[in-house]
């Protein structure tokens, strides 16, 4: 899996990212502006300052973060089972 190696927040909070296989694009995420935590993000300086958490996750202080691999999904366009192989090759038992 690709993980984040450069984060950086862009106007209208859109989020520009750089993964270590060479991706790398914008992430509209203005329509997460306002709802539950995401409250915060209306003070535009909290949303700028975005960092790289220590586990790859992208982050804003300790309390609010973003998973990289939904990320990843929602730049690229690929779904899960092209992102992470082993989800089509999981055996059913029903």
């Amino acid at each position: 899996m690709a993980r984040p190696i450069e984060v950086r927040a862009r106007a209208n909070h859109r989020l520009w990212l750089r993964y270590d296989d060479g991706t790398e694009g914008e992430v509209d995420l203005s329509g997460l502006v306002g709802r539950g935590v995401f409250q915060a993000w209306k003070d535009v300086a909290v949303f700028e300052a975005v960092t790289l958490g220590p586990y790859g996750e992208i982050a804003w202080g300790k309390d609010l973060d973003l998973c990289p691999d939904a990320l990843y999904m929602r730049l690229t366009g690929k779904r899960p089972e092209q992102v992470f192989p082993i989800l089509g090759q999981a055996e059913v038992n029903a």
